[in-house]
């Protein structure tokens, strides 16, 4: 079984907001799976299903963004699954709209949802999917950049992009995450603002 877990901030407040790309993604993948979320005892939205010929669990914290890490130590360690099984779906800022990134095995990169991550699962080896929402182009402070709603330009480019992801995961899936980054940051490293 493999774990994919987008990370975002639960309720209507936050929804569609640049910090909730992980949401967003892991929705995209219970539509094209037709399967539905369900409440959890890890305070998390989880819903199963197979995904190329694997059995997935799709994981969407309900903690806050900077409480992911104990749902999903939770739900793996139930589940019994593995560091290296486990795909973490987030935003980040240092990726322009739209630009994507796997990696294995890194730190945090200031991304706290992330550093929660690492620190209660107490290993960083699991894969990352980086989905780029870019730096404001004004001085508002990134703390309220992240939580404010993407426009629907935004939200065309990120479904766009989604698809690319879609076809990571597939690779991901079939044990072979280099491969998948191989291919999905050669297809976006056009995009990409910074190699964090």
């Amino acid at each position: 079984m493999y774990l994919i877990a987008g990370l975002g901030n639960p309720g209507g407040k936050y929804e569609l907001t640049r910090h909730n790309a992980g949401f967003l993604f892991l929705d995209h993948l219970a539509e094209t799976l037709k399967i539905d979320f369900s409440p959890s005892k890890w305070k998390a939205g989880t819903a199963q299903g197979i995904m190329f010929g694997t059995r997935v669990l799709l994981f969407k914290p309900e903690s806050y963004m900077n409480l992911s890490g104990p749902p999903l130590v939770g739900a793996a360690s139930y589940y019994r699954v593995p560091p290296e099984n486990i795909v973490v779906v987030h935003d980040d800022l240092d990726l322009d709209l739209g630009a994507l990134k796997i990696s294995v095995n890194r730190g945090a990169g200031g991304h706290k949802g992330v550093s929660s991550i690492i620190k209660h699962l107490g290993s960083k080896n699991f894969i990352r999917m980086r989905i780029g929402i870019g730096r404001p182009e004004s001085m508002i402070p990134v703390e309220k950049y992240v939580l404010l709603k993407m426009s629907d330009k935004e939200l065309e480019v990120l479904e766009q992009r989604f698809n690319v992801l879609v076809d990571g995961l597939e690779t991901i899936l079939a044990g072979e995450p280099q491969k998948a980054m191989n291919r999905v940051n050669e297809t976006s490293g056009t995009l990409e603002r910074s190699g964090k």
